[in-house]
């Protein structure tokens, strides 16, 4: 079974130092919520982000959204054979279980993120669906202990879906940022044995979990 990880997402709750921001306290008031239980979104607390630490990371769980429906509405997914992880960028991992529906409506989604980081665990009967642990993108390899780990960056080195594809054996896990600029830090870097560019261009990881996951799939079930 791969592994595919989410790193350095762009999912978190607001921030304890932002919380007394306006911005944010409206939304917070808004939904009916306590600052400290919703989600940080730059399409509403923009001018709260403005100037925080690893800013131009962070605020995005849209695009986590979109990543992780992509992997999961997948015939690797539904045949158990791909294991995901979201790392996000404050070092918590977030386990996604088998068979899991991701809301396609992202206010949906949002909502039940939201209860996962307040439970920490979302069961239905006695299915393990998410689960959220403080956890570094190491400890999660030491934990994963893949046999190879292949990361997607514009500083690796250039190659095609297909021919990266080609790499990729069982226990192999996958790599991808979950944030909307930047670059991965030194410490994730570090772990990952080949980095890889498909193009000049920046894709979204959506794009490229759809793409990746389509040539491995050619491996698999073709």
């Amino acid at each position: 079974m791969i592994s595919l990880v989410l790193a350095e997402s762009a999912l978190e709750l607001v921030p304890l130092e932002l919380q007394d921001h306006p911005s944010i306290l409206s939304h917070a008031q808004k939904l009916g919520k306590n600052p400290s239980e919703i989600l940080l979104d730059n399409s509403w607390h923009f001018a709260a982000m403005k100037g925080m630490n690893n800013e131009i990371k962070r605020g995005r769980p849209d695009l986590v959204h979109f990543s992780i429906l992509e992997a999961t509405t997948i015939p690797l997914y539904f045949q158990n054979k791909i294991k995901i992880y979201i790392h996000t960028i404050d070092n918590k991992v977030i386990y996604i279980g088998e068979n899991i529906r991701i809301p396609k409506s992202y206010h949906r989604f949002e909502g039940l993120f939201e209860k996962l980081f307040s439970e920490q665990i979302i069961r239905s009967d006695d299915n393990i669906l998410l689960e959220i642990k403080e956890k570094s993108f190491s400890e999660l390899i030491n934990e994963i202990m893949p046999s190879e780990i292949i990361g997607f960056s514009t500083k690796g080195k250039l190659g095609s879906f297909e021919k990266i594809s080609s790499k990729i054996s069982d226990n192999t896990c996958i790599v991808i940022g979950g944030f909307q600029k930047g670059h991965f830090s030194e410490l994730t870097k570090s772990k990952i044995n080949h980095l890889f560019s498909v193009g000049d261009l920046s894709y979204e990881a959506h794009v490229v979990i759809a793409r990746i996951l389509y040539e491995y799939e050619k491996t698999v079930f073709m």
